[in-house]
């Protein structure tokens, strides 16, 4: 299992409607989440900064970043990409983050 980090930037003032469409999340999404090997999948969020922290652990190499060439991410992205920083295809802008310690 590959445990994988990344940090993604909100607008400001969308913290509430962020979690609410992440509580309403797409069954056919989380479905191809798990079904591509996504799993313990968290987001956490800095209100001083608007910084997104999301944390996933993947059978694979590919993250849920990865799989923006399926329908329903680019459409998922599309839905998010006015509460929040996107390119220029709707994918959120992602920095990887370098995991520098671990406990199990």
């Amino acid at each position: 299992m590959r445990r994988f980090g990344f940090k993604m930037k909100l607008f400001p003032g969308f913290r509430e409607e962020y979690q609410r469409r992440h509580r309403d999340i797409w069954p056919e999404l989380v479905t191809m989440l798990k079904n591509e090997g996504i799993g313990n999948y968290s987001i956490f969020y800095d209100e001083e900064t608007n910084i997104l922290f999301a944390y996933q652990e993947q059978r694979g190499e590919k993250s849920s970043q990865d799989m923006g060439s399926t329908e329903i991410v680019q459409k998922w992205w599309k839905y998010m990409s006015d509460i929040m920083e996107t390119n220029p295809d709707n994918s959120p802008v992602t920095v990887p983050l370098e995991q520098v310690f671990f406990m199990e």
